[in-house]
This record gives structure tokens, C-alpha cells and sequence, in this order.
């Protein structure tokens, strides 16, 4: 039995219209990557901050990840978050008034995310997987906040990527030791001990609490190096 004679009977008649469609949708996210490459090819350094849309402004962690923005952007780097409230938004307006640009990488949903007022560079996208590589492509490290699925997402991309060498290895830093002691304790004791992982990609992600901490921890990171990729590491991420 060839592949032919396995599909569904009539579904060629509508077929072509469809193709030609999803054809036409590739121009759109190819212009989507160009246009965004471009416009924050300028913005390295970068550290890229993720955590719960639904963090109000009076709540411990929005203002832990604002003191964390601040003293990023103060240090040199650009901050970048999904543009949205919440965390995002108290990343962006710590970066926002500090030394550094805030960036904030908007995503268009059918329960639109309103975009948050502390951007100094703001991208609109319609595919997640677009914003995604951006969050990538242009982060020295990710600071990583209590979050829901998506900060999970993200965390787990950027985890996997490194973890199987299609991306430069970077500091992953998740920050309040309580939200995040659960996950790795099952890290450790289902995927490690079912041989899922090896016990060295555990070290991929350090906990730390403190803003100051997090700034030390990348620039430790990069002590012995600059921040911009190295040309084997450029060639690397070309392939994500």
C-alpha cells in the first residue's frame, strides 16, 4: 500500500485552495522574523525576563522582578519581556527607568494582551514561535519569575535547546527558591532517577533570590569572555 492509497478519500478536490493559502502565510512569517532581526539587531546585550501575566502590580514578585529590571538595564543590559502585564510589565518598567532599553515583544491574541506603556522598543507578533526565537537569538541569559504555562514554555525551551547543543549555553536563573523547589525536586527525583536526564542538566538552571545576585551571576558567567556570541556560537544559533 503506497502513501496515496492511505489518504483520505476526496480530500485532494480541496486541497489546492488550502495550499496556496498556508504558501501565502509563509511570506507573513518570514517578514515577521526580518522585520523584528532588524529592528533589535542593536539591542545586545540582552536579558531576557519571563513570569506570570497575571501579577498584580502590589505583589511581591512583580515588584521583585522590577528591581531586577532596574539593576539589569543600570548594568548595561537591555531587558526584554513579552510586552503584556504583569511581570512583563514590571520588567519592562524597571528597565524602562534605568540606563538600558526595555523591549517588549508583544504577542496578538484572540483575548487581545494589551501592551504595557514602559517600552522604549515595542514588536508585535502573530506566531509564538517567531517571538520565541527572538527570546532567544538575542539573550545574554533569562531570568526566569513565578510564572504559568507559558514562563513554563519558556523556561523548558530554552532548557532543551542549550541541553542538546542547538543553542549557546547561557545563565538560566530562576528566581524565588519556594515557587520553583517543587519542580526541581521532581527533576531530580523522576527524570534523573528514570534516566529521562543526565544529573548535569540540572546544573542548567541556578535559583537565586536576590536582584543583586542575578546581575553577579551573569556577569560571572562572562567574566573570561565578551557578551555577544563567539563566531562558533554565531554559526550555532543560525541553525535554531
Amino acid at each position: 500500500m503506497t502513501a496515496k492509497d492511505k489518504l483520505p478519500h476526496g480530500a485532494g478536490h480541496a486541497a489546492p485552495r488550502f495550499n496556496a493559502r498556508e504558501s501565502w502565510r509563509i511570506f507573513g512569517i518570514m517578514a515577521e522574523f526580518v522585520e523584528a532581526t532588524e529592528r533589535l539587531n542593536a539591542i545586545r546585550p540582552a536579558v531576557s525576563i519571563f513570569g506570570s501575566a497575571r501579577t498584580p502590580p502590589d505583589h511581591m514578585y512583580y515588584m521583585l522582578a522590577e528591581r531586577i529590571a532596574r539593576q539589569l538595564s543600570d548594568a548595561g543590559f537591555s531587558v526584554i519581556s513579552g510586552g503584556g502585564p504583569g511581570i512583563m510589565e514590571a520588567a519592562n518598567k524597571g528597565a524602562y527607568f534605568g540606563k538600558s532599553p526595555s523591549i517588549g515583544l508583544n504577542i496578538q491574541l484572540p483575548h487581545e494582551q494589551a501592551a504595557n506603556p514602559y517600552q522604549d522598543i515595542s514588536q508585535t507578533f502573530q506566531h509564538f514561535f517567531a517571538r520565541k526565537y527572538m527570546f532567544v537569538k538575542f539573550a545574554s541569559a533569562y531570568v526566569v519569575m513565578p510564572g504559568g504555562f507559558g514562563t513554563l514554555d519558556e523556561l523548558l525551551e530554552a532548557m532543551t535547546l542549550i541541553q542538546t547543543r542547538k543553542s549557546r549555553k547561557i545563565p538560566i536563573i530562576l528566581v524565588h527558591g519556594p515557587f520553583w523547589q517543587g519542580l526541581l525536586d521532581w527533576f531530580r527525583d523522576r527524570l534523573v532517577s528514570e534516566r529521562m536526564i543526565n544529573p548535569e542538566d540540572l546544573d542548567l538552571v541556578q535559583v537565586i533570590d536576590q536582584p543583586e545576585e542575578v546581575v553577579e551571576a551573569i556577569f560571572k558567567h562572562y567574566e573570561t569572555r565578551g557578551f555577544l556570541p563567539l563566531p562558533e556560537e554565531h554559526e550555532l544559533m543560525l541553525n535554531l
